[in-house]
């Protein structure tokens, strides 16, 4: 395997290696709300229902905005790549409008937070921009300027940019934000703990219970609360059936170090399908990181992801004349299937029990927002975003995207099963090698490590049953059907499975 570019760990976390410190839960509580998930859209919840008087228990399974939202590019706006013009064919201006208002007042809402308590978490206004390289994609973004000035979003149309290429235009969205997210998010929860409201992190929920009170069960103790709010992702809970109307998509970032007078202004999203995200991040140093992302797929359908780093990298390379590279990660994200939101009740027979999903890559906005929603349901305001994002809605389970991605899901369960049926042996596994075995009838992960100790699992998705894939470049074990991630030894990295997986035992 060749040399892949910078350490594996995310920017965002590797700058605030020591900054949370929150104790796991020992014992039993009591909060108006339990929240499920530290990220953004947990955290913003929390905060405004604290802010409105309500006690809150925020619940993270490992610490607060390590998962997605520790490992985003943080941007912070309403320009979406291009959405505007489809959606307004798609479901028509007035819900369009709404789509806009709610991603626009969220990047207003982030910035407040910033201002009121004064963080310090690189907040930067930027100018944000979806550029087309070639003519391919122009009359796309010709379309979605001419969509976003009718829904009076701040946008406009450019030919010229600061990227070091030329560009045949691009959609420019003024006002916009960017900023540390991991930073931002542990400002907020230190604010949320204390007063009789709690920050729980390395605490695993292992099922909600819907009641007078809910009850939020872990190993060790138990949160009581009126109203819970699950914000993990994906949800950890079955009902809704959340992971058949959205599918998992896992893309990949590097940061290079780069020199300011050759650094762009603003942050840059391609047009199309094989696109690259762009921006810059200062460091603690004085110096300034380019983060170069893309390269996406649907998780677990590809074994070599060391390839996806290697083509971001050679694309910093010959566009930006970075040489170093001092990070990489990737990260993953639920796209719904009309790339809306799932915000509200987790069933239509919920009435404590709240969700919020299908960010569809654009969770700082959009989790921002599902924050102020989900505040409001639980408090009792009217909140006009409501019924677009209704997690109860009728899904487009009959668009071409969704009938693709279940049929894909029908194919893994079954035909995963029906590969080498044939018995092999763990001792085929070579040092640094992952294969999928059966073994006496049983389906097994193994993976031989570089100093040939052998890790050997079930390979059967403790969710619902699919057969996991290798990810090279993770040392990791992905689902193909919803999603799910597993550590080369078994241990839940991504929901929705909530259980490791068995260690297999010869």
């Amino acid at each position: 395997m060749s040399q892949l570019p910078g350490k594996a760990i995310s920017y965002w976390i590797a700058s605030t290696p020591h900054a949370s410190n929150f104790p796991s839960l020992k014992n039993d509580i009591s909060v108006d709300v339990a929240i499920v998930g530290g990220g953004i859209a947990g955290i913003t919840a929390a905060m405004l229902l604290k802010r409105a008087g309500k006690t809150v228990a925020v619940i993270d399974v490992q610490q607060i905005a390590t998962g997605v939202s520790g490992h985003t590019t943080a941007k912070v706006t309403s320009l979406h790549q291009l959405i505007y013009a489809e959606l307004m064919k798609e479901i028509g201006e007035i819900k369009t409008q709404i789509y806009a208002d709610s991603n626009q007042a969220a990047v207003e809402r982030v910035a407040k937070f910033v201002e009121e308590e004064k963080i310090d978490c690189d907040f930067s206004r930027r100018s944000a921009y979806t550029f087309a390289e070639t003519a391919e994609n122009l009359d796309a973004v010709k379309a979605e300027v001419e969509a976003a000035v009718q829904l009076k979003l701040p946008a406009s149309f450019v030919t010229e940019t600061s990227l070091p290429f030329a560009i045949a235009g691009a959609v420019k969205f003024d006002n916009q934000a960017q900023f540390h997210a991991r930073k931002y998010l542990l400002y907020l929860a230190k604010l949320i703990d204390g007063n009789g409201s709690y920050v729980f992190e390395n605490t695993r929920v292992e099922k909600i219970e819907e009641g007078t009170p809910c009850q939020v069960v872990t190993a060790a103790a138990t949160v009581r609360a009126r109203d819970v709010i699950v914000a993990t992702n994906i949800p950890i809970l079955d009902q809704g059936l959340f992971f058949a109307k959205n599918y998992p998509k896992r893309s990949y970032i590097i940061a290079a170090r780069i020199d300011p007078v050759r650094a762009p202004e603003g942050m840059y999203i391609g047009a199309g399908s094989d696109y690259y995200s762009i921006r810059t991040t200062p460091t603690s140093d004085g110096g300034l990181l380019l983060l170069v992302g893309g390269s996406g797929h649907k998780v677990g359908t590809i074994t070599n992801t060391e390839e996806r780093y290697q083509k971001l990298e050679a694309y910093a390379r010959s566009r930006f004349r970075v040489e170093q590279f001092e990070y990489r990660w990737s990260t993953q994200d639920m796209v719904s299937f009309d790339r809306l939101p799932y915000i509200g009740k987790l069933t239509p027979f919920n009435k404590h029990v709240y969700v919020a999903t299908g960010f569809s890559l654009w969770g700082m906005s959009k989790g921002t927002l599902a924050g102020m929603l989900l505040s409001d349901l639980i408090l009792g305001v009217d909140n006009p975003w409501l019924k677009l994002y209704d997690s109860t809605r009728a899904t487009p389970f009959l668009t071409t995207e969704s009938l693709k991605n279940n049929l894909e899901v029908g194919f893994h369960w079954l035909g995963d099963r029906l590969k080498g049926l044939k018995n092999s042996s763990l001792t085929n596994v070579a040092p640094g090698e992952a294969k999928l075995l059966t073994i006496s009838g049983n389906k097994v992960a193994a993976y031989r490590d570089e100093q040939g100790q052998l890790h050997a699992i079930s390979a059967t998705c403790t969710h619902l049953g699919c057969i996991i894939n290798w990810n090279s470049a993770e040392k990791s074990w992905d689902c193909p059907c919803h999603g799910g991630r597993f550590s080369y030894s078994g241990k839940v990295l991504h929901g929705p499975p909530v259980k490791d997986l068995e260690p297999y035992k010869s």
